[in-house]
């Protein structure tokens, strides 16, 4: 009886140790549109969605299985238009492909 009790402990930490479920090839965030889904639904609650609305276009560009995923900023050209050359700050965040952990958020000014 020790011993059943002792292996099946003995599996129960490997099992553990080894991790748990299905893990994609291609990590949990495959592609940009991905990646750009998850940044807009984590930063929607902390900045609001006019702001992160304003952004549009989000891109994301992957760099060591690190998305980094920007807004883009926009201010009045002075003729009615909206223009991408001024000085300002949009928000940036940092999701991990593999596990789709959030590393960093941020919005700059």
């Amino acid at each position: 009886m020790r011993i059943c009790t002792v292996l099946g402990f003995s599996l129960l930490i490997v099992t553990l140790a080894r991790g748990q479920g299905y893990r994609p090839k291609e990590g949990y965030v495959p592609d940009s549109t991905t990646a750009v889904k998850i940044a807009e639904a984590v930063l929607v609650p902390v900045y609001g969605k006019k702001q992160i609305d304003s952004e549009q276009p989000f891109t994301a560009k992957l760099k060591d299985d690190v998305w980094t995923v920007s807004g883009t900023l926009r201010c009045p050209d002075g003729r009615g238009g909206m223009t991408t050359q001024c000085d300002g700050g949009v928000a940036v965040v940092q999701i991990s492909k593999v596990d789709a952990r959030v590393v960093s958020m941020t919005h700059y000014k």
